[in-house]
C-alpha cells in the first residue's frame, strides 16, 4: 500500500481513498495525482465496489497543488507543462464521471485543486470548521482544469467572484452556493458519512450509474423532443433491465431486493 494514498474496501463494498500527505496538507503532486487516478479507475471498474469515499489525513482535506511541484512546473517547457496539466485534468474528469457514487469528506481546508476534487464528487460533507478557497489568483495562476466542474457546482456567477477574489469560503457559505451537500458539527463527520452511505447502499448500483450518466446528458439542455425521447428511452431500458425487474418483483413480493442482501 502506498504511503501517500491509503485505500481500503469494507465488507459492504465501500472503498475509501485517503490522501496521506498531512505534513503538506495533502497537497498533490505528480505522484499523488497518478495514484489517485489509478485507484479511481480501478474502483470504478470493480463490481464489488458500491461507493467511493475521498478524504484527507490530518487537519486539511487538500491544499491543492504542492508548492514544490508548482516550482518544478515553472521550469518546464510548454510541451512538458501541458502534459503535466493534462494529467491533473484527467484526474478531475475521471472523478467527475466515475460510474460509482462518490462522497468527499471535508474536515478542514480545501484550497485550489482541493475545491476541484470536492466539485467533482457527487456528495460533499463538510465539518463546520471546513474552509474553501479558489486561491490560484494569489499565485498569479488560474483554476484552469477545475473550472468546468466548479462552475457546474456553484454556477458561473459565484465562480467568477471567488476565482477572481480568492476569498475564503466558510462551510456554511459553501453549502449555500452549492459546493457542499451537507454541513455538520465538527465531531459528527463520521456519523453523517455513515448516514449517507447507508442511504446509497439502499439503491441499485446499475441504476445509480445510469442516473449519473443521464444527468450529465440532460443538465442545462433545452427540453426538446429529442431530449424527451432520450429520457423515455432511458427509463424504458431501465424497467426492462435485470435490476429493474428485480426491484419491482421485490417490491410486489414485499421482500428486500437482491442488492441489499
Amino acid at each position: 500500500m502506498s504511503d501517500i494514498l491509503l485505500h481500503s474496501i469494507d465488507d459492504r463494498g465501500i472503498a475509501t481513498l485517503t490522501m496521506n500527505r498531512a505534513e503538506v496538507h495533502n497537497a498533490f503532486d505528480e505522484a499523488l495525482i497518478a495514484e489517485l487516478t489509478d485507484k479511481l479507475i480501478h474502483y470504478g471498474n470493480d463490481v464489488n465496489v458500491r461507493v467511493i469515499v475521498l478524504r484527507g489525513a490530518g487537519k486539511s482535506f487538500s491544499a491543492g497543488a504542492d508548492l514544490g511541484w508548482m516550482r518544478r512546473q515553472g521550469g518546464y517547457s510548454h510541451a512538458d507543462n501541458l502534459q503535466d496539466a493534462q494529467k491533473l485534468a484527467e484526474l478531475m474528469k475521471i472523478l467527475n464521471f466515475l460510474p460509482k457514487p462518490t462522497v468527499a469528506l471535508i474536515q478542514g481546508a480545501a484550497y485550489g485543486g482541493g475545491v476541484g476534487l470536492a466539485a467533482c464528487a457527487d456528495i460533499v460533507i463538510a465539518a463546520e470548521r471546513a474552509t474553501f478557497c479558489l486561491s490560484e489568483v494569489k499565485l498569479g495562476i488560474i483554476p484552469g482544469v477545475i473550472s468546468p466542474y466548479v462552475a457546474a457546482a456553484i454556477g458561473l456567477r459565484q465562480t467568477r467572484r471567488y476565482a477572481i477574489t480568492a476569498e475564503l469560503i466558510s462551510a456554511t457559505e459553501a453549502h449555500r452556493i452549492g459546493l457542499v451537500s451537507e454541513v455538520c458539527a465538527n465531531d459528527a463527520l463520521e456519523e453523517t458519512l455513515e448516514t449517507i452511505l447507508r442511504a446509497i447502499c439502499q439503491g441499485a448500483t446499475g441504476a445509480q450509474a445510469d442516473i449519473k450518466d443521464l444527468l450529465f446528458q440532460v443538465a442545462n439542455q433545452k427540453i426538446t423532443e429529442p431530449l424527451v425521447t432520450l429520457t423515455a428511452e432511458r427509463i424504458a431500458a431501465r424497467r426492462a433491465s435485470v435490476e429493474g425487474k428485480e426491484g419491482l418483483t421485490a417490491f410486489l413480493d414485499r421482500r428486500e431486493p437482491s442488492w441489499r442482501q
